[in-house]
Parts: structure tokens; C-alpha cells; sequence
């Protein structure tokens, strides 16, 4: 079973940053894509960013310039850099792997449990 673990959240001044962690463990197949979703109190889940097997990347216009994603594929690890933090970006956020399984030719997807990120005025 694939296991995410989120870390490095937390409490934040704005225009300061942080880095989150997940690391994943179980069978990891290789052709897969990590990504951050945040939650922001009252709204939907939204994509963050996202980054390929291959290493290619996707991040919502919001974040652009300002949040960095990348992975370390032999640790099975995604990070988030966040940078010019803003009181929006306050959110719980998400590690999602969405992984092709190679026999079935289907896709799963695991989340993690989130980490809370608070960005104070």
C-alpha cells in the first residue's frame, strides 16, 4: 500500500517562506506525477503544482514566480519551495501521487494527510 507524508508547515509571516516535504513509501510504479493541492478554509481542494516522472511541471497561476516544486525520484520525495508568501496561500496542502499501473493500464491516486500552512497579515 503507498503511503504520502506531508511536513514543514506552519505559522508564517507574509513575504517569509517555507519548504514542504512528502515522502512516499510502498510500490511506486515509475510513470507517475507528483503534485500539491492546497484547501483553503470554506473553498475546494485546488492544484498547487504538479512535476512528471520525467520532470515536467505545472503550477497554478497564483503561484507562479513565487512557489518552486521539485522531486527527488530515488527517494520517492516531492517538495514545495514557497516563497513572497501571502495571507491567501493559507491553506492545508496536499501530496497527491497519481501513478499508471503497469499491468492493469489504469491510474490510482494516493493522498497524504495535509499540513496546515498559515500565512499571518
Amino acid at each position: 500500500q503507498v503511503q504520502l507524508v506531508e511536513s514543514g508547515g506552519g505559522l508564517v509571516q507574509a513575504g517569509g517562506s517555507l519548504r514542504l516535504s512528502c515522502d512516499a513509501s510502498g510500490t511506486i510504479f515509475s510513470v507517475n506525477t507528483m503534485s500539491w493541492y492546497r484547501q483553503p478554509p470554506g473553498k475546494q481542494r485546488e492544484l498547487v503544482a504538479a512535476i512528471t516522472h520525467d520532470g515536467g511541471t505545472n503550477y497554478a497561476d497564483s503561484v507562479k514566480g513565487r512557489f518552486t516544486i521539485s522531486r527527488d525520484s530515488a527517494k520517492n520525495a516531492v517538495y514545495l519551495q514557497m516563497n513572497s508568501l501571502k495571507p491567501e496561500d493559507t491553506a492545508v496542502y496536499y501530496c497527491n501521487l497519481h501513478v499508471l499501473q503497469p499491468v492493469l493500464k489504469v491510474f490510482n491516486d494516493y493522498w497524504g494527510r495535509g499540513t496546515q500552512v498559515t500565512v499571518s497579515s
